[in-house]
């Protein structure tokens, strides 16, 4: 058995991150050394609980650790208040106290909610990440960013809550639906975007393999992501200057998911993809990478046959303007200025908040116009 671990090294609240095949199965003795009681609270979705429950019930009993579940509406609908709120009290019925540990069993909507949810339950109890979906294992599991959606956009409230350990099991990865394995490739794709070249290099040769399902390419992409992730975090936790970096294409993925609803018309990872091709797109015309730059973004995206283009989301989209208003609405802007993740070349990020908003509109406008 390959069992890759990587630290998040935050001192006294430092965690790691455990990827191997099987790692659910053995989720009852990875996470036993944690627990002061041998009880544990879970909380999934429903379409997660019907193919990963059981099994994780089954691995926790064969450590003598008994479990209560709470399997939530799937999608992300349910990452909102009133879910906050069923969550939170479902935990207190269940005595849930503050040496105790919360299990998230699911996807980032899960994982984030649940996150928000033992952040603020007693004044924070401590809660293990269990990701299911490629998007999880690779970016919202590690972090401890955790939160939920509001009428005024994605993750505005929500806190810092890191969890005491991440299990990602490779195997779960075969259970998802195609397209929401590529939703969590766009953040893989991110990774070598914003900081690594070779890495990028190594995706397009192999980008086909990780989605036919090769075992080894998978875990390669998992843990080159997370070691990227775990380092950056590390060094900037609460995102004051480095973390940012992991925004690639998230401003415009925000405000599209925002304008589609949050609904099934756009994935978070698909909007992720769409924003960075559009990120690309943005440097280039503000001179800052060549022009070669964005073509490969976009051949690689379409290679692997995701969404690269607005015009790729189903129904109608408001302009360019409205799009930008609800840019505004981002957790990035700061001092009412929007932050952009430009490139000055794939694997060269950086933080820019001086962006014509003049070259922003035109971006926009000729990618809704399908130019």
């Amino acid at each position: 058995m390959i069992l890759n671990t990587i630290a998040v090294d935050l001192g006294a609240r430092s965690y790691e991150v455990r990827i191997s095949p099987g790692l659910l199965a053995r989720a009852g003795a990875e996470i036993a050394p944690l627990l002061r009681r041998k009880r544990v609270a879970v909380v999934t979705d429903e379409t997660v609980a019907a193919r990963h429950l059981a099994g994780l019930t089954a691995a926790l009993e064969a450590e003598g650790i008994a479990s209560t579940a709470l399997a939530l509406p799937a999608g992300e609908g349910t990452k909102n208040w009133e879910n906050l709120a069923r969550c939170t009290e479902w935990l207190l019925e269940q005595k849930v106290e503050r040496k105790d540990v919360v299990l998230a069993l699911g996807g980032g909507v899960i994982g984030d909610l649940v996150g928000f949810s033992a952040a603020i339950l007693r004044r924070g109890v401590r809660f293990v990440q269990l990701p299911t979906t490629l998007l999880a294992q690779v970016d919202s599991s590690v972090g401890g960013k955790t939160g939920i959606n509001t009428a005024q956009g994605k993750n505005l409230v929500g806190a810092f809550h890191q969890p005491s350990l991440v299990l990602a099991d490779i195997d779960v990865l075969s259970t998802l639906p195609d397209r929401d394995f590529l939703s969590g490739y766009g953040e893989v794709v991110k990774y070598g975007l914003l900081g690594d070249a070779d890495f990028f290099d190594w995706l397009e040769r192999d980008g086909p393999a990780i989605r036919a399902g090769d075992p080894a390419a998978r875990l390669r992409a998992v843990t080159r992501s997370v070691e990227m992730k775990a380092g950056i975090v590390s060094r900037d936790e609460t995102e004051e200057g480095e973390r940012a970096l992991l925004n690639l294409g998230h401003t415009f993925c925000h405000a599209l998911e925002k304008a589609t609803g949050y609904s099934d018309r756009l994935l978070h990872g698909e909007g992720v993809a769409i924003g960075c091709a559009l990120a690309f797109e943005l440097s280039a015309r503000l001179g800052l990478c060549s022009q070669e730059d964005p073509s490969r973004v976009r051949a690689h995206l379409k290679a692997m046959g995701m969404k690269v283009d607005i015009r790729d989301i189903p129904g109608d989209l408001p302009g360019a303007d409205a799009m930008i208003a609800l840019m505004g609405q981002d957790k990035k802007v700061v001092d009412g200025r929007l932050r952009f993740i430009l490139a000055r070349g794939i694997g060269e990020a950086f933080v820019a908040d001086d962006v014509p908003g003049d070259t922003v509109r035109a971006v926009l406008d000729d990618a809704l116009r399908g130019i």
